[in-house]
């Protein structure tokens, strides 16, 4: 039987208006990966911060346990030296510095004032070299900003290993990969595991919780409820949801009985180049179109330019030398600004809930009328009873789980932010909606409520866009389905005809054509 490396007896956290962990019991053998799964909100990013110092001892109550010892931690570098390292879901890299000097921040080769340059370089490429990225397109000297998302998140594992990682906990690694370099990163754990190396998983991607967990610990309202083991219980994706929930999950998708009607957006000819590199084109004249009544798709990897597509249409909101037609109803309109797109009845709910849809330091009341102040206001005066009750309203429509309306929405789960970020654009009145990966990040439970949310507002004769990188999300829930690869439109699938296999064909075929393979 393997050692115990980890162990927290009793861990309770308790936040302004919430008890976010009470007494949660949990075990980590050495050399396993550890999976630690539950809806938005039941605590398991907390738990992950206590355990690595970010919430400090005295903070919360219970015991940590680490290779025998009783730890108590009053910030993350004291459990860095005994080798805990987290890396959390938003990426912390500088994009203007390179990946050696990303790797060794605060951790620098050499003296502090008389860093080794030679040897925080040869350093980094011997760590990059063990995650994949050396002898690619990039080297230790590239900057953060040059790299995707997929090569951001193996230099935070680099920069893990840079410190002598010997329990490595990782917050929704894959939740902005794409499905290629989802498995990449799982292959690179399963590869360290061999190594000896123990690992916390913590995601809401059930199939891959499965695929490379040896054991998966639930948490549910603060609590532990069950640890599943591999070989010895049903680690299914039914299985642990239903310990997630607390009950069956008959269906992943709610069912919808389709009324399309005209079309309502129409996108002709659609060409855009980068923002900053005048001579690429991330857009190559795309023709779409969606009706009143259904939700339209677009499926494509990471890099085909869908959220590029969706910001330009929004506003003009993304790009230089846009070129192409819009068409609202019929009638071809110019949206030169945000605020055109919003008058002509527009919304954008963007991927990044964080960065640039809600502010977070700022109340539930305050960012879900912030997109049409106008309606809340008399005289130019902003009516602060008014912006009440209508962020209440939404509130209860949208069963957003939240102290109250004057709650921060830094303060809430991913699930209720993202209900927050839909309130604040369904305010808008909206006839047509482009959602960017909406179910990004959250929990099963979170997801099937956002789905009934999209069912209604298409019920009610809206028009919705919706970008993911799920494939079984796009198959669940929409009516058509446009296939995006480098920037092109190159394929179009109805709900009778779409599937996985088809929908990777069609991107795949697409790449290989444009490489001349």
């Amino acid at each position: 039987m393997k050692n115990t490396l980890l162990q927290l007896s009793g861990i309770g956290k308790q936040f302004p208006g919430v008890r976010a962990l009470d007494g949660v019991s949990m075990d980590v053998a050495e050399g396993e990966i550890h999976a630690l799964v539950g809806e938005n909100g039941a605590g398991k990013s907390t738990l992950m911060n206590i355990i690595s110092g970010i919430y400090p001892y005295g903070s919360y109550e219970g015991d940590i346990i680490y290779d025998g010892e009783t730890c108590r931690f009053s910030k993350i570098r004291d459990s860095e030296k005994r080798g805990i390292v987290i890396i959390h879901q938003e990426l912390a890299l500088v994009p203007y510095m390179t990946i050696a000097e990303n790797m060794f921040l605060g951790n620098e080769r050499g003296s502090m004032f008389d860093i080794d340059w030679d040897e925080t370089y040869a350093k980094a490429d011997e760590f990059l070299n063990i995650v994949g990225l050396v002898g690619l397109e990039e080297s230790s000297h590239t900057l953060i900003k040059d790299i995707g998302v997929g090569k951001q998140q193996l230099t935070e594992i680099a920069k893990a290993l840079a410190k002598n990682v010997r329990l490595l906990i990782l917050d929704e690694p894959t939740a902005s990969l794409n499905e290629h370099d989802s498995q990449k990163l799982l292959d690179l754990l399963l590869q360290f595991k061999s190594q000896g190396m123990t690992s916390i998983l913590i995601s809401h991607k059930l199939s891959e919780v499965s695929q490379v967990a040896d054991r998966i610990t639930i948490l549910r309202d603060g609590r532990t409820i069950e640890t599943l083991t591999k070989g010895d219980d049903d680690m299914s994706e039914p299985r642990i949801i239903k310990g997630m929930v607390g009950r069956e999950m008959t269906s992943r998708f709610p069912t919808r009985e389709p009324k399309i009607g005209d079309v309502t957006f129409e996108v002709k000819n659609w060409t855009v180049y980068h923002p900053q590199y005048e001579e690429r084109k991330v857009c190559s004249d795309v023709n779409f179109n969606v009706r009143r009544g259904e939700v339209v798709g677009i499926s494509g990897l990471m890099g085909a330019g869908r959220t590029e597509l969706a910001m330009s249409v929004f506003g003009k909101s993304y790009g230089q030398d846009i070129s192409g037609e819009l068409f609202v109803n019929g009638q071809k309109v110019r949206l030169r600004t945000v605020r055109d797109a919003i008058d002509k009845r527009l919304a954008y709910v963007t991927e990044d809930r964080k960065g640039n849809g809600l502010i977070l330091s700022n109340s539930i009341r305050i960012n879900t009328t912030l997109a049409n102040l106008a309606k809340v206001s008399r005289l130019n005066h902003l009516d602060v009873e008014l912006e009440s009750r209508v962020s209440n309203e939404y509130r209860e429509k949208l069963r957003v789980k939240c102290s109250g309306v004057e709650q921060d929405v830094g303060n809430l789960s991913g699930g209720n932010q993202q209900k927050v970020l839909l309130s604040k654009w369904m305010f808008t009145e909206p006839d047509i909606l482009i959602l960017d990966e909406p179910t990004r990040g959250i929990d099963v439970g979170a997801k099937y409520e956002i789905y009934k949310i999209i069912n209604d507002l298409v019920g009610e004769g809206k028009s919705v866009l919706m970008i993911s990188s799920e494939m079984p999300e796009l198959l669940g829930m929409c009516d058509r389905i446009y296939v995006m690869s480098e920037g092109r439109i190159v394929s179009e699938f109805t709900r009778e005809a779409a599937s996985q296999e088809a929908i990777m064909a069609s991107i795949l075929g697409s790449t290989a054509v444009s490489k001349g393979e």
